[in-house]
């Protein structure tokens, strides 16, 4: 009986899933807390939070209607992928240095037009990249590691705030680690197939 061997899902997905996972962590550690901190250590209201979180997912969204039509046109992906993701690990610290509402919303805004920079061009690059045959085991590993990232995020800060008895300043700083470790496997790790 001949049984077909399947192809190895390749070094590029891998690197953009633990891309993924690493950002993720980065950016559910600061969101998980982020809504107490503006609240206790900075005295917004639940009005401006609600504003700034509503602002900034709006420009995710309205970003993402551009980013992949950018990336076929200029047939380039790698480099938006980095420009998003460059984009949401500048902010991280602009977080924790934060002293008022207005630097919070301008990290926030930043990172999410980040985000709607990188996610087009980063699922056309897998797909690229993706043998044929399994394509779809392609996107749900980089997904699933996105989750695994999404869990450990908030699981972080928890742990960080009863070691550092709840200095939400101090815990926001380890978000940093993360998002720069992100760069560099992108910088290393992710090839853009020859055109």
């Amino acid at each position: 009986m001949f049984i077909r061997k399947s192809p190895k899902i390749p070094r590029t997905v891998w690197t953009l899933g633990y891309v993924s996972l690493f950002m993720d962590l980065s950016s559910e550690l600061v969101h998980s807390i982020l809504p107490v901190f503006l609240v206790t250590v900075l005295g917004a209201n639940a009005l401006t939070v609600g504003f700034i979180e509503g602002i900034a997912e709006a420009a995710a969204l309205i970003v993402k209607i551009f980013s992949g039509a950018l990336s076929d046109f200029f047939n380039r992906r790698k480099w938006l992928i980095l420009a998003g993701y460059g984009m949401a690990a500048l902010t991280k610290p602009l977080f924790p240095l934060a002293s008022s509402v207005e630097t919070v919303f301008t990290a926030r805004f930043l990172d999410r037009i980040g985000k709607g920079i990188r996610g087009a061009p980063r699922d056309a690059l897998i797909a690229d990249v993706a043998p044929s045959d399994i394509r779809g085991a392609c996107f749900g590993l980089r997904q699933s590691m996105d989750t695994v990232g999404a869990v450990l995020g908030p699981l972080a800060a928890i742990v960080l705030l009863y070691l550092y008895h709840g200095d939400m300043k101090t815990v926001l700083w380890f978000a940093v680690v993360p998002a720069a470790i992100t760069i560099i496997l992108i910088m290393a790790g992710v090839r853009e197939p020859r055109r």
